[in-house]
């Protein structure tokens, strides 16, 4: 079988997806949270840069994901669930 190598920063990006959608999360305690300056993490920018976030129209900002960080999120989880079930020996 052959799986793509581990990439941290794609985990580190669904860990960011599920935390938006876990409860309302606003841009600004989302900025907060997971804003850093270190070039080598740079999971929010990231996320923004390829189109994986929106917000609502309110003054709040509430976070949604995109179309596309939904599918990605959905994707992984399909990943996650085909594994789980395929026994490796």
């Amino acid at each position: 079988m052959n799986e793509a190598p581990f990439n941290p920063n794609t985990a580190l990006t669904i860990q960011l997806l599920e935390w938006i959608v876990s409860e309302p999360r606003t841009y600004a305690e989302t900025l907060d949270a997971w804003r850093t300056s270190c070039p080598r993490l740079s999971i929010w920018e990231d996320a923004l840069a390829a189109g994986l976030i929106d917000t609502d129209q309110s003054p709040a900002r509430i976070l949604l994901l995109s179309p596309g960080g939904s599918e990605l999120l959905l994707s992984h989880s399909r990943e996650s669930n085909s594994r789980k079930a395929t026994p490796k020996f």
